[in-house]
């Protein structure tokens, strides 16, 4: 009789799924540092490329000879300003592939990997330079539209805390900090809202993060800011032990979207099974899951551009792939947007990938927060200081394994 196989524990309670959570978030950031590739005139097409072929250099350097799946969790995506949605253009269509970038424009950059089906994803929003900023400094609505997002975010993820996490004082203090009931969804539009107000922006309508799970980068819960309706609420609360795909998303306009009149070319596979009656349907089918598995993919990353346009026609008519419409601002007005993946442990909030933040020396406004309840929650840690590594000093050294352990511990408390 066979040995009967042992389950595998993919969940954060085993270290090895930090390690490869942290790995892909490695190889996001290298590539998403980059940004120099985005300068005024470069076509956009260009810079995607340039973003996967990084992407994909980089993911061929780690568990070399491993039996494990890896790749791209998300193609690099270059958004135009008004553009809401990851945009990544087809070489083969002309008129896209020509489109290039304009100084003054917020440009939005995401991208990202995965390592046996641990995917991590990160996107920044910066300003194409041009006259107005050729000294480095943001001027005027630009320093507020990026200062808008950034702090907006920065209270977001200080409010998807789970409640007590970093309580301190006695045991009984700790226990009904715990208790305390999550902040619900509505109240962190609203205080959010608040943030962007302070810089005369608007949230983006249904801006959604998501939780992550393996292969899969939008699970059973979710948290949307600013629904459209009834029917786009979000669901679910985070809780320790998960980790999440975290987003912001800030308009100098009303915030309200519209559909562009762009080809979709960011697709991802359903869980939906339908038997495909066209040979190209099948073949590009195949080819997208041997590939990306269920990760999100541009039509470009596919051997033949002309034939996957054809191919994934019945594909997404029959729901066994789902298209990403191409959205933006309804007022055409710039937009911000900034992706980041977070782990959530016992010690507090784990950046994994996150944007860079600003130096706010260089950004002209003369608008700030004031509300003290909010500034009071941006002063507070997203994690516990472990102490870590001035106990490490007095201690033997440990063995490796041990060691790795610890500092994944010793992580959760760094912060930017």
């Amino acid at each position: 009789m066979a040995a009967e196989e042992v389950a595998i524990d993919y969940s954060l309670n085993n270290p090895d799924t930090l390690t490869k959570y942290k790995t892909a978030a490695q190889i996001s950031h290298k590539a998403e540092t980059q940004l120099g590739w985005c300068v005024e005139d470069e076509k956009i097409v260009t810079v995607c490329v340039k973003g996967d072929d990084l992407l994909e250099k980089e993911i061929a350097k780690v568990y070399k000879g491993k039996k494990i799946s890896k790749g791209i969790s998300h193609p690099t995506t270059v958004s135009p300003s008004a553009y809401i949605t990851p945009y990544t253009p087809l070489t083969t269509d002309a008129e896209e592939a020509a489109v290039t970038l304009h100084a003054g424009e917020a440009i939005k950059i995401q991208l990202g990997a995965q390592i046996d089906g641990f995917g991590t994803i990160v996107c920044d929003t910066i300003i194409i330079p041009g006259e107005k900023n050729r000294d480095d400094a943001v001027p005027n609505r630009d320093a507020d539209l990026l200062l808008a997002c950034h702090y907006a975010n920065e209270l977001l993820l200080r409010l998807m805390l789970p409640p007590g996490l970093l309580a301190s004082g006695s045991d009984e203090e700790k226990k009904k900090a715990a208790s305390t009931k999550a902040i619900s969804q509505s109240k962190i539009t609203k205080m959010l809202e608040t943030v962007v107000k302070s810089y005369d922006c608007n949230i983006v309508e249904s801006t959604t993060s998501w939780l992550f799970d393996r292969n899969e980068i939008e699970s059973k819960k979710k948290i949307v800011l600013a629904p459209e309706n009834e029917n786009s609420k979000g669901d679910g609360v985070p809780e320790v032990g998960e980790v999440w795909g975290v987003e912001m998303g800030v308009s100098l306009g009303s915030g309200k979207n519209k559909a562009v009149d762009k080809r979709p070319t960011l697709h991802r596979r359903t869980a939906i099974t339908y038997q495909l009656k066209r040979p190209s349907s099948r073949k590009t089918l195949s080819e997208i899951v041997k590939k990306f598995g269920t990760f999100p993919f541009s039509l470009r990353q596919l051997e033949d551009e002309r034939e996957a346009k054809v191919g994934v026609v019945e594909c997404v008519r029959s729901n066994v792939l789902r298209q990403y419409e191409v959205i933006a601002d309804k007022d055409l007005a710039p937009v911000a947007r900034v992706f980041t993946t977070v782990a959530i442990t016992k010690n507090g909030l784990v950046r994994l990938t996150a944007p860079p933040a600003p130096d706010t020396t260089k950004y002209r406004t003369d608008k700030k927060i004031t509300d003290s309840d909010i500034l009071k929650i941006l002063e507070e840690p997203l994690a516990r200081s472990t102490g870590a590594k001035g106990k490490n000093k007095k201690k033997k050294k440990k063995p490796a394994k041990k060691q790795e352990v610890e500092a994944d511990e010793e992580d959760s408390s760094s912060e930017e």
